[in-house]
Parts: structure tokens; C-alpha cells; sequence
């Protein structure tokens, strides 16, 4: 790849692009931290339908994709946003009513799926799951799996130890790899070519980014290529994985990101109390994220005071005296 390729663009522009109707996408993030928001709901004001989501353990951007109709199967190891909502309020209610096709995986057997992925082979073995209902129930059946080549044949295998002379474990679990076709994750600083820092936790996300054929980071700077090579250990994500770059402060919003702002406990309260009631759920998104065009008309409707209560502390890297009730 040209390293002189250039991939800065609007985030509506790389959303139209790559997010297809039917396509598998992976979003980044851990329950309220760094979730791609900005795109989760530009994903949703364009519509698109049918979306296969593989996700860690996310919070308010896999609730939101579902509560906008554009998720038709999820496979996750937890879905929750704090004391907001310890388990995500339309995911849920979406699995009670059937509206979505679920699969669960702990979360280290998904960290290891990624990883896989990232890797170039189709499974990874662990003891994780052993013992567990999560070998045993499948979200999507022998048939389905058949009809989509997308799908591995199975959701897990468990096999013999082929080295019984080692180790203490007589079985494993294998593991399916994830490869999705977009993947979409926001970072604090990239530089116009793609490469990436991610300041604080990463959890699965350079995993996710290089298990992916294509990828849209969102991000709070960009920064010029120098500054990210002064310390190039600390950048995770090289420019070749990345497809689109799009500078998006407060790209995470309503959830957190280190060094920049804290999540937002009151809206986050204030949207799983509407999320609880479909009429209520309806009248937030015609307000919050139909009702503006892009990401900085949602944080104009916030407002700066709002705003100013989640920035973060130099020092820590959070807000500090935050009411988190």
C-alpha cells in the first residue's frame, strides 16, 4: 500500500462506502468506553438494514444499532452501559420479541476469535467455555450455517487434547475466527494515512482492526505522521489496515474516551429510561439522532455546559467530581 494514500474523509462518505446493507461489521470499544458513536449513528441515519455485528463486550453502540433496526444477527460476549443499564435495554427486548438472532461467546473466547482473525487462521483453541451452556446453544442453527458462507459450519468444536502428553487439559474448545467486512473503531489520535494511537485500555480493537477487510477509524485528532513517530511503540494500528479516517471530536459520545471526556452518566440514564418504552425509544431517536444532520449537531443540542462536566482531567484521564449516579 502507498503510504502516501491519503484517507481522510466525511464520516458520512466512509459509512456510505463501506457499510453495506448485509455486511458483517465489527465495532470497537468495552460497554462505555470509546464505542464509535458518531458512526453507529450515522449508520442509522442512513438505514442501513440487515447488519451482522460482532462485537466484545459493548454498550450504548450495539443497543442503538438495535433499537435502529439495522441489526438482523449479533454475536457478542456482554451488552451493557454501566449502572445506566447493566444489560442493554433494546437488545433485550429485542432477543424477547425475535426480532435478532443472537450468539453469545465468553469474553475470551471472543477476544481469541479476533485474534484469530487477526492471525489469518480459522480457529483458536482454549478451555474456555468447558462445562458452560455456551458450547451447547447455538443463535444460529446447522441449516442457516449451511445456506451463508459467512458462517463457519459451527459455533464451537470440542476436541481431544491431540497432545495428551502435555499440558493438563484432555479437551479444548476451538473457536471459530472473525473476519468481518468492515470494522469500525474510534481512537484518539491518526494521522492522515491511517496509523493509529489508542490512549488508555485498547481491549479487542487492533484484534478486530486487523481481522477486517476494510476499516473506518473515527477519531478525536489527527495528528501529523512525525508526532505518532516520535513514539511509534505506543501506536497500535499501522496505516495499511485502515480504509477511511475521519476526524470526528467527541466521536465516542455519550460513552468515554481516555484523556478527552468521561461518558456521560445523565445521558446515558436518560436513554435507557426512554429505551424501556417503544413510544418514548421512537421520540429520543427523532430527537437525538434522526432529528440532526451529523454528530456535531447532536453535541450542539447537548450543549457546551453538558459538555464541560465529562472533560477530562489531565492528571487522570477522567472526570474528576463527576456525579456518576
Amino acid at each position: 500500500m502507498n503510504l502516501n494514500q491519503e484517507k481522510v474523509m466525511t464520516l458520512d462518505k466512509a459509512i456510505g462506502m463501506y457499510v453495506t446493507d448485509g455486511c458483517h461489521i465489527s465495532i470497537g470499544g468495552f460497554t462505555v468506553s470509546r464505542n464509535p458513536m458518531a458512526a453507529v449513528f450515522e449508520i442509522m441515519r442512513q438505514k442501513k438494514k440487515n447488519l451482522h455485528c460482532y462485537a466484545h463486550s459493548n454498550g450504548t453502540g450495539v443497543d442503538e444499532l438495535i433499537g435502529g433496526g439495522c441489526l438482523s444477527k449479533l454475536e457478542i460476549a456482554y451488552g451493557g452501559n454501566g449502572k445506566a443499564a447493566p444489560t442493554c435495554i433494546r437488545f433485550k427486548s429485542a432477543i424477547q420479541r425475535g426480532d435478532l438472532l443472537f450468539e453469545d461467546y465468553s469474553n475470551y473466547q471472543m477476544s481469541l476469535r479476533f485474534h484469530a482473525g487477526a492471525m489469518g487462521i480459522p480457529f483458536m483453541a482454549t478451555r474456555s467455555g468447558l462445562g458452560t451452556d455456551i458450547v451447547n446453544k447455538w443463535g444460529f442453527s446447522k441449516e442457516m450455517r449451511g445456506k451463508d458462507p459467512k458462517l463457519p459450519d459451527k459455533k464451537i468444536e470440542i476436541i481431544d487434547n491431540p497432545f495428551p502428553n502435555w499440558g493438563n487439559a484432555s479437551r479444548v474448545v476451538l473457536v471459530p475466527a472473525i473476519n468481518p467486512d468492515v470494522t469500525i473503531i474510534h481512537v484518539q489520535k491518526a494521522d492522515k494515512y491511517g496509523t493509529c494511537r489508542i490512549e488508555g485500555l485498547t481491549f479487542a480493537d487492533a484484534d478486530q482492526v486487523k481481522a477486517s477487510k476494510h476499516v473506518i477509524i473515527t477519531c478525536e485528532e489527527i495528528v501529523e505522521t512525525d508526532t505518532l513517530r516520535e513514539k511509534p511503540e505506543y501506536n497500535q494500528i499501522p496505516f495499511i489496515h485502515v480504509s477511511a479516517v475521519v476526524h470526528v471530536p467527541y466521536g465516542a459520545y455519550p460513552s468515554a474516551c481516555y484523556n478527552y471526556y468521561d461518558y456521560d452518566p445523565q445521558m446515558l440514564s436518560h436513554v435507557s429510561k426512554f429505551a424501556k418504552d417503544d413510544d418514548l425509544y421512537q421520540k429520543y431517536l427523532e430527537k437525538f439522532v434522526y432529528g440532526v444532520k451529523d454528530h456535531q449537531e447532536l453535541l450542539k443540542l447537548m450543549g457546551k455546559d453538558q459538555l464541560a462536566k465529562i472533560s477530562a482531567d489531565r492528571r487522570t484521564g477522567y472526570a474528576t467530581g463527576l456525579d456518576r449516579r
